[in-house]
């Protein structure tokens, strides 16, 4: 093979390919290594501390600096004791360490799965089941002690049993799960779970106590209690959660205004976090204006414990649902960091990752973690260029040494810093005036997502989420684009002759041959549609050809057994059956028709051809004179993803 290059142009010589040349060609070879496990493997003996050592070092503190406002806030979001989102901000990046394939995405608590979990720890630990009794009777008073120990177990369960479905799906290969969770339906859920964490949040910022739902329209009638308790507000905490989120956004505003001048961004929440705990030690807010603080922290870390698997089975539907969410926000975010700088996150290797980084989280008391956007981001804009856990560092020596210090931290601050950052996801309802632009398909999929998850929660709704988009994926294969292509003359180039009109004039259909091409799969659902466009495109009826085809052969056979005086005819006859034989495949699609035994004697690998050009080739070298027209048609499959 020869190939020359000059000012823009190229020249290829070589062999056209046939399906069989190709596999000599290339000796396809499939193996699995250690590496594809273990990643860390892969990288680590690479690792210049020259090169990368200062740049992780800096990217390391700043996200760690982030992880620790977040992972207290969105405890909340959990229901959980602050302590146990610095867990969660711990143990599981640990393990994405080593099993993870992304070098860009911090893995720890992110908004929507901590809401989702606190969905499940206040269904199955509600305050109405922990009432103190006094004697006989039930007071309003709720052991928070007995009740925070019986959701942690709730949430481990549940962090564990959605871990272990995580990675078996990565061992099945199931990653291509995240090619269902599109854009538009992964950011609609996501702007619907937005609503139902400003919802959960609103007893913290106005010092209330509302009843809690669950199930199907438990937003609607969580937001109804909170209106009718707005009267007993409590204005003290109203006013530290006021004046919190304003300096929090006017704060994140002068960052952004900043941000190409400084080198690392202002660490804005974990200067609200310091500054809320001394105005709070100080002005005694707890004891003064009965504010609620977060109360006794925990210093050390915690000893690991099996989860209580009785729960199991009362926890398995909101674990899957986690392991589905976690995943696609995880995946979507690192192919985004990959494509940016250059290399590739394996999807399923990425599944057992996240799974054992829930896992090993679950056996520590940590609750559900991903990927978290406003983390991934700073650790890319500071620098960073592997999973080197420096972030990790900070996290243990707040845990260690400097986690009593935030005891007298109003919950009201740690909402605040949840409600300013939902700031991004709520600007995705812009989505809608660009959706309407580029696809009413898919908008109609962002609005069917949004609306099922807000009214059914966030369960039911990314159930009825997927199953719509499934129907629409269907739909789509219904109404596939079907051309006949031409060729530009002397190039390897084939476009549709209809649509391009630039090149319509330029473009050529060759003679006796037909190029069809069709933009989806064929399978069961399309197939008679597929065979009526092919009909109408290039005006050959496939099902008559193939009649009349066996017609041919039955004749042949008869005339086999007659005298040799009818020879000449016989022959005349094979050569017109062998013509009408018409289907050369150009597609991709070797091991799904070698699974589904589709090659035979009669239409063997020689058929199939590398490319559309390898096809047209060998029709016109192999084409032979006969007396009735002869049509090659071949039949070019969309490439899988």
């Amino acid at each position: 093979m020869e190939s020359a290059r000059r000012s823009g142009r190229f020249r290829v010589e070589r062999d056209v390919l046939d399906e069989l040349k190709l596999e000599e060609v290339t000796q396809r070879k499939s193996y699995q290594s250690i590496v594809s496990r273990l990643p860390v493997l892969y990288w680590l003996p690479k690792y210049s501390v020259w090169d990368y050592g200062m740049p992780d070092l800096i990217s390391g503190i700043s996200v760690g600096i982030m992880h620790l406002p977040q992972g207290m806030a969105y405890a909340l979001l959990a229901s959980l004791p602050p302590v146990f989102g610095l867990y969660s901000s711990l143990y599981p990046a640990l393990v994405y360490f080593f099993f993870g394939t992304s070098r860009h995405v911090s893995i720890g608590t992110f908004t929507v799965l901590s809401i989702m979990v606190g969905s499940v720890t206040e269904r199955l630990a509600p305050d109405v089941d922990f009432q103190k009794a006094n004697g006989t009777n039930i007071t309003a008073e709720v052991d928070v002690t007995a009740r925070d120990s019986y959701r942690v177990q709730v949430a481990a369960a549940t962090t564990v049993l959605g871990g272990l479905i995580q990675v078996l799906l990565g061992v099945v290969k199931f990653g291509f799960v995240g090619t269902y969770l599109s854009e538009p339906l992964v950011r609609a859920y996501t702007t619907a779970a937005a609503a139902h964490a400003v919802v959960a949040q609103l007893k913290y910022v106005l010092g209330v106590s509302p009843t809690r739902f669950s199930g199907p329209l438990s937003l609607v009638y969580t937001l109804k209690d909170v209106c009718s308790l707005l009267p007993n507000t409590h204005l003290p905490t109203l006013l530290v959660s006021a004046v919190t989120i304003v300096l929090l956004i006017a704060a994140k505003e002068l960052n952004s205004f900043l941000s190409s001048k400084l080198p690392v961004p202002i660490p804005v929440e974990l200067i609200t976090i310091v500054a809320g705990t001394l105005i709070s030690s100080y002005a005694h807010l707890n004891t003064n204006y009965t504010i609620s603080v977060v109360g006794e922290i925990p210093s050390g870390l915690s000893s690991p414990s099996v989860p209580d698997v009785s729960l199991f089975g009362e926890v398995i539907r909101d674990a899957f649902a986690l392991a589905i969410v976690g995943y696609a926000i995880t995946i979507s975010l690192g192919k985004t960091f990959a494509l940016k700088h250059g290399y590739k996150v394996d999807s399923n290797q990425e599944l057992v990752a996240l799974g054992l980084s829930n896992t090993v989280g679950g056996f520590f008391q940590c609750f559900s973690v991903c990927s978290s956007m406003s983390r991934s981001l700073i650790q890319d804009t500071t620098g960073g260029k592997t999973q080197v856990i420096a972030s990790s560092l900070i996290v243990l020596v707040t845990i260690l040494k400097l986690g009593t210090l935030f005891q007298e931290l109003p919950k009201a601050v740690l909402s605040a810093i949840v409600f300013v950052n939902l700031k991004g996801m709520f600007k995705q309802y812009y989505d809608i005036v660009t959706l309407w632009r580029s696809s009413k398909i898919d908008l109609v999929v962002w609005l069917v997502t949004w609306v099922s998850t807000l009214l059914l929660n966030l369960d039911l709704g990314l159930a009825a989420s997927v199953t719509f988009a499934l129907f629409t994926v269907i739909f789509r294969t219904q109404l596939p684009a079907y051309s006949v292509l031409g060729n530009i003359p002397g190039t390897e180039l084939y476009v549709d002759i209809e649509t391009h009109r630039e090149v319509r004039q330029k473009a050529m259909r060759i003679p006796g041959v037909t190029i069809f091409r069709s933009s989806a799969t064929v399978y069961f659902a399309n197939a008679d549609l597929y065979l009526e466009a092919l009909k109408e495109k290039s005006g050959l009826n496939i099902s008559k050809m193939i009649i009349y085809k066996r017609r041919q052969e039955a004749k042949q056979k008869r005339r086999e057994r007659r005298a040799e005086r009818r020879a000449k005819r016989q022959a005349k006859r094979e050569v017109i059956c062998r013509k009408c034989s018409t289907l050369l495949l150009a597609a991709s699609v070797v091991e799904q028709l070698e699974h589904g035994d589709f090659f035979s004697e009669k239409i063997t690998k020689r058929r199939l051809f590398a490319s559309v050009h390898d096809a047209v080739l060998h029709c016109l070298n192999h084409r032979g004179a006969t007396t009735i027209p002869t049509y090659d048609v071949f039949i070019l499959f969309p490439h899988p993803t």
